[in-house]
């Protein structure tokens, strides 16, 4: 691998520092280690200004799918940028927009007929809560107009979104900005007692939200959950038993499903969509990240024609819905949908997946038996080694000592971009990857592993 110019590369970090604030950073870490100025990527791996690879083990936030660079996705944006690059989608409309709502809809659990874009996974989940709440007011029922969601949960840092996150970092500052939400007990298998399964804990983690779905289902609009991974929440995961039986609870109470597959969707769980595995129909499916291949910002909320039916009436009912986004539906990011759909259409991408998983997961079985390693737990093309002090009691380590981001040097230092949750190190490749580079990303992860727990 070839040496970094520190003269280029020292020249961009400087010019970030003077004008760039970054996500979900403390800014003063990049005095100690800088970000990484980057000026191309091909497939799964990023290359900085000095000729340095750094293969992209976690899919640049959950987004690229195909890789970088993939040349029908490119072919397909240059196409449209020569057509039309953007026009309002309230009082017209263009082929993209339709015909990716077409095909979204087809492809959706049973009964998700309707398609509204965003253009944030956040922004999804602000138009789900919106529509369920609004729902109920036009059906005269504004009581109706509570959340529940559960613990260890993430949809995102608007502030809607932020209030049915269960995640502390995310939410603990912002709480005085935030709407009341009911928390129920997350079905992170985790926490299984030993000897437990998957299905036997998530089955039994559904009982406390029987009781407040029981207890409060006439105040209550919607429960929101992510589908088998609460992906921001750690990696944690479980059975699909629980959506099956939280599907039933909402019927019987007559609340809406809200279905944030956001992180989990297109084909990151070993199917298509995460709620095929629970065989259940959302009422509200929010989609994003994956959507464009990683390209472009685009998001869509599916739901059922019951709930389009609900707003749809004269216009002195004042019952519309009552929200927009100047991007809604741009046709550059809706034709890298289009060709992102395509590629799944054409190619054994899911069949092939699940071979790469059994790699994945062969690859990453020794972990299980490292002595500050808790747990190794895997859904589809998504796999997490959570690092503890005491294995025998999963004692953390203290969050102040921050031995994921040793992980994270460490694995820079070898070509690898890994960027824990925590002290959660995790996988979600982008699916182009090759059985080799997944051993080689398990090779960086057990020697970084063994620097961060060092005492």
């Amino acid at each position: 691998m070839p040496a970094a110019d520190p003269t280029i590369i020292s020249q961009w970090q400087r010019r970030d520092r003077a004008v760039l604030w970054h996500p979900c950073t403390q800014m003063k870490d990049h005095e100690t280690l800088p970000p990484v100025p980057l000026r191309r990527g091909r497939g799964v791996w990023l290359e900085d200004f000095g000729g340095r690879r750094y293969l992209d083990a976690i899919s640049s936030w959950w987004v690229n799918l195909f890789g970088h660079a993939h040349p029908r996705i490119n072919a397909a944006i240059q196409d449209q940028l020569q057509q039309l690059e953007h026009v309002l989608l309230a009082g017209f409309t263009h082929a993209p927009a339709i015909e990716l709502a077409e095909r979204l809809t087809a492809l959706a659990p049973p009964g998700l007929t309707r398609c509204f874009y965003a253009d944030s996974g956040s922004a999804a989940v602000e138009i789900a809560l919106k529509m369920s709440f609004h729902y109920w007011r036009n059906r005269g029922r504004p009581q109706k107009c509570r959340f529940i969601c559960l613990d260890n949960g993430y949809h995102g840092e608007t502030l809607g979104a932020l209030a049915v996150g269960g995640v502390p970092l995310y939410r603990e500052t912002y709480a005085p900005l935030l709407m009341p939400v009911l928390v129920a007990p997350s079905p992170d298998c985790h926490h299984r007692a030993p000897g437990e399964s998957w299905q036997e804990y998530s089955r039994r983690r559904v009982e406390p939200m029987a009781a407040l779905l029981a207890e409060h289902a006439e105040s209550v609009c919607a429960v929101i959950v992510e589908p088998l991974v609460q992906c921001a929440g750690h990696m944690r995961m479980y059975h699909p038993v629980y959506l099956s039986l939280l599907r039933e609870l909402c019927n019987r109470h007559h609340v809406h499903l809200i279905a944030d597959e956001i992180a989990v969707g297109f084909g990151r769980t070993g199917t298509l969509f995460a709620c095929e595995q629970a065989e259940i129909a959302p009422d509200f499916l929010c989609l994003g990240k994956g959507l464009t291949g990683g390209y472009l910002p685009l998001s869509a909320v599916l739901t059922t024609e019951e709930i389009y039916q609900a707003f749809y009436d004269d216009y002195t009912t004042l019952k519309a819905f009552l929200h927009s986004h100047s991007y809604t539906g741009n046709p550059l990011a809706c034709r890298a949908a289009l060709t992102t759909l395509d590629i799944f259409e054409e190619e054994p991408v899911i069949e092939r997946n699940r071979g790469l998983a059994e790699v994945m997961r062969y690859a990453l079985a020794p972990l299980a038996d490292h002595p500050h390693v808790a747990e190794v737990r895997q859904c589809g093309m998504i796999a997490a080694v959570e690092m503890v002090r005491d294995k025998a009691t999963r004692q953390p380590y203290p969050w102040q000592e921050r031995r994921g981001r040793r992980v994270y040097q460490y694995a820079l230092e070898r070509g690898a971009l890994l960027r824990p949750l925590g002290d959660v190190v995790y996988f979600m490749p982008p699916y182009v990857i090759t059985p080799e580079e997944i051993r080689f990303l398990a090779g960086v992860a057990a020697e970084g592993i063994d620097i961060a727990t060092r005492e």
